[in-house]
């Protein structure tokens, strides 16, 4: 192994033979947190970032301090965090900082724990997070081109950043609070190489007043294409790939510092219908050690993941198509979806305290309260059709966006005249759909496997029913902006047109309308239980049994579950429950199964090599 030494030799060496000298401007004068040499520098001494990412929205407010304590038993001093762009604006122009989007309140809490703050405000931010943050009202038809300089993307996204900057700008380091960085747009060489676009998403954050240091990040193999002249810039990569490589790759466009990994992957994330992503820990220490023993700053990603409640799980598209991602951002971090240590946790935890000193690490806070909760069924239902509103019609099947909607499900009804036999094709299924007539389901499409048509033969006057299940918009990768959800493109049947289509939106916002009953379910439907509690404390639901759907925890959307796996049990946070009575609610799509659920500590998944 190399010495500090002869690794920032090395790094001259390559300036020498042409790479040009940095050019990171001074700041203001005398700011706290600056560079000098190759190292950050905070009240004018070496600093070296230590930080953990974790995302407010994903974590229950009352749990944000007991992982920050976490992180700072680790050893760690710097919390980084994404900002959720369509999280805080889901409507345009109506802008939500309040509960669990109290940004502000999040890193005024990380400063009161002692942590500085790493800022990563996107507008897009990827994270496996539905569209990767932009909001799904930004495009409404697929013209509209993302993360570019296009006026359609760029005014709103500059709207967006100055809203933020009221927020946030008062918490940079020089204002007296904890933000020390703040990046400009995210990974964006894995996607463009733009130097124009790059510059306005610089100019937004300085006018919204984001003064401090800002930073770039890439894997280091799109590292020339998505940094910028004069900002630091950092590299991303994770357990499969060796810390000196990447760095070795990095120095070939950029030898000088800081040097950052701006986010090293300890995990992974997962998709529906594979195997529980899990990643050893050996790879990980050895780019660790080295990165310590080089002085190169570092942000875990994740340290600890939580959950993407309700309709926040993104979706991403490559060569195997559309893959969207599960409820549970558990990333196989240090600390699990419920907060725990993990045994990568004490892995990392014993090889920092064998080079960090002594005071660095806090105490571990106690263990929060878990409860077992037996097994209940869930005896009242309601139909779904309840939430029908007023239909809106058109010739051709239209997207949700077209019609408003950003999220949940659309029913796509047609009543034929005449007889409706042969082959019924869509242009696109996104994501998944129900097709019905008259109670009976003819068949299922899902876009995983590139299902578009069903064949179909229902008597004259009938009434065929779509029903469309959205699932995460795409936040990585070309099809950005572009995955408009619903029914795409023109039906037909036979080869022929199919016109006149009547459509119904539920964007299940608000299910507290349904009224409930003993009468047996046809179809998808809504079904209410509930169990008691003594003192409140986190469980998982176990939904094996159940077919897809949504989860309410007392008047909480949990989050999507289905059977096709990995996640078989969904997270509900002590702090959603009360003493005494509490209320589930399931919708779920497909008929069948015993309608009862049971809850412990336990995670289940779908792991390879289980049966």
């Amino acid at each position: 192994m190399t010495t500090r030494r002869t690794f920032l030799a090395g790094s001259a060496a390559v300036a020498a033979a042409g790479v040009a000298a940095r050019t990171v401007p001074a700041l203001a004068a005398e700011p706290r947190f600056g560079i000098s040499g190759n190292d950050f520098t905070l009240d004018g001494k070496p600093f070296q970032i230590l930080a953990g990412e974790m995302h407010y929205p994903r974590i229950p407010r009352a749990s944000w301090r007991d992982r920050m304590k976490k992180l700072k038993s680790l050893g760690l001093n710097t919390l980084t965090t994404y900002v959720f762009w369509n999280a805080h604006e889901s409507k345009k122009g109506q802008y939500d900082f309040s509960g669990n989007l109290d940004v502000a309140a999040y890193i005024r809490m990380a400063q009161e724990e002692g942590l500085l703050v790493n800022l990563r405000p996107g507008p897009y931010v990827c994270a496996e997070w539905d569209g990767g943050g932009l909001p799904a009202w930004l495009f409404p038809t697929p013209d509209i081109t993302a993360r570019s300089t296009d006026p359609r993307y760029m005014e709103p996204v500059k709207g967006w950043i100055k809203r933020l900057g009221q927020e946030l700008t008062p918490l940079l380091i020089d204002n007296g609070g904890p933000i020390v960085l703040t990046q400009i747009e995210n990974e964006y060489g894995a996607y463009g190489s733009d130097q124009a676009y790059l510059a306005a998403q610089r100019q937004a954050l300085r006018d919204a007043g984001f003064s401090g240091m800002l930073y770039t990040a890439d894997p280091a193999e799109f590292f020339s294409k998505g940094s910028v002249p004069g900002v630091v810039g950092g590299i991303n990569f994770g357990t499969k790939y060796v810390a000196e490589n990447e760095f070795a790759t990095r120095n070939k466009v950029r030898a000088e510092g800081p040097y950052f990994c701006s986010e090293l992957w300890g995990g992974w994330f997962d998709s529906y219908g594979k195997m529980h992503e899990t990643m050893p820990a050996e790879p990980l220490l050895n780019s660790l050690k080295w990165m310590l023993e080089h002085k190169v700053s570092i942000s875990f990603y994740m340290l600890h993941g939580g959950t993407s409640w309700g309709f926040t799980p993104g979706a991403n598209w490559n060569k195997d198509g559309y893959q969207p991602d599960i409820a549970s951002y558990d990333y196989d971090a240090l600390l699990d979806e419920a907060g725990r240590p993990t045994p990568k946790f004490q892995a990392v935890l014993a090889l920092f305290k064998n080079l960090l000193p002594a005071d660095a690490f806090k105490p571990m806070p106690e263990p929060e309260a878990s409860i077992n909760v037996k097994r209940f069924k869930l005896t009242e239902t309601a139909s779904l059709d309840q939430l029908l509103g007023k239909a809106v019609t058109s010739p051709a099947p239209q997207s949700l966006e077209a019609l408003g909607q950003m999220h949940g499900l659309m029913l796509y009804r047609h009543k034929g005249k005449t007889a409706l036999k042969g082959g019924l094709a869509f242009g696109d299924v996104r994501d998944y759909a129900l097709i019905r007539s008259n109670g009976a389901l003819y068949a299922t499409l899902d876009r995983r496997f590139e299902e578009k048509s069903a064949v179909i033969d229902l008597p004259a006057g009938a009434t065929l029913d779509v029903l469309v299940d959205t699932m995460g918009h795409c936040n990585y990768g070309k099809n950005i902006g572009k995955d408009q959800k619903g029914l795409i493109g023109q039906a037909s049947l036979g080869g022929k047109p199919l016109e006149g289509w009547a459509h119904y939106g539920l964007p299940l916002d608000d299910i507290a309308s349904l009224k409930f009953g003993s009468a047996p379910a046809n179809g998808p439907a809504f079904y209410r239980g509930h169990f008691d509690v003594q003192t409140p404390g986190y469980t998982f639901l176990d939904m094996r049994g159940w077919g897809k759907g949504y989860v309410w925890i007392n008047g909480t959307n949990i989050g999507r579950y289905w059977s096709t796996g990995p996640q078989q049990a969904m997270f509900v946070p002590g702090a959603w429950l009360k003493p005494g009575r509490n209320e589930v609610v399931v919708l779920d799509l497909h008929e069948g199964g015993d309608r009862s659920l049971s809850g412990s500590p336990k995670q289940i998944w779908d792991l390879p090599g289980s049966v």
